[in-house]
């Protein structure tokens, strides 16, 4: 996998294993709640593990607080939507992800329920990505469910564009 991204101009994370991330030399890592003490994000950056650490933060605004004090590059809210991946996690509402991109200044990845018919409701709220899993790959047809995401982005990136 670390091959076929760097191949494809991919970043290339590792999930809650910041030993894995690096022995495999990826370009970030994401820790969780129970992924040991990424209370100094910035050690665990500039350690060789990865260049990028993201934190999930669930619906926990100050979770998200200490993880930017800490050196996080990014943080994650979810699960916005119920989710079959994990039915039992917290809910993070739009609400939390608006918040959060009013007053963070740091990427925001949401999760967690996310189908093409609801993106644009998340992104429109502030997520800069969004972590998906069934809405992609239980589809039918991924590659138009890919771009269906993407056109989530479209009036970011028009906006964007209007400006520069």
């Amino acid at each position: 996998l670390r091959d076929m991204t760097r191949r494809h101009g991919a970043l290339f994370f590792v999930n809650d294993d910041v030993e894995l991330a690096r022995s495999v030399n990826a370009d970030g890592v994401h820790l969780g709640i129970l992924d040991g003490d990424w209370s100094d994000v910035a050690q665990i950056a500039n350690s060789s593990v990865a260049n990028l650490v993201g934190v999930s933060c669930y619906n926990d605004l100050d979770r998200a607080w200490k993880a930017k004090a800490a050196g996080a590059s990014y943080v994650a809210f979810g699960s916005v939507y119920p989710s079959k991946t994990k039915p039992h996690a917290a809910r993070a509402s739009l609400e939390i992800i608006r918040e959060a991109r009013t007053d963070l200044n740091l990427p925001i990845v949401a999760i967690g329920g996310i189908e093409p018919e609801n993106a644009s409701a998340v992104v429109g709220a502030g997520a800069d990505a969004l972590a998906v899993i069934n809405g992609l790959f239980g589809s039918q047809d991924i590659e138009a469910t890919a771009r269906a995401y993407m056109s989530a982005f479209r009036p970011r990136l028009e906006e964007t564009e209007s400006t520069t």
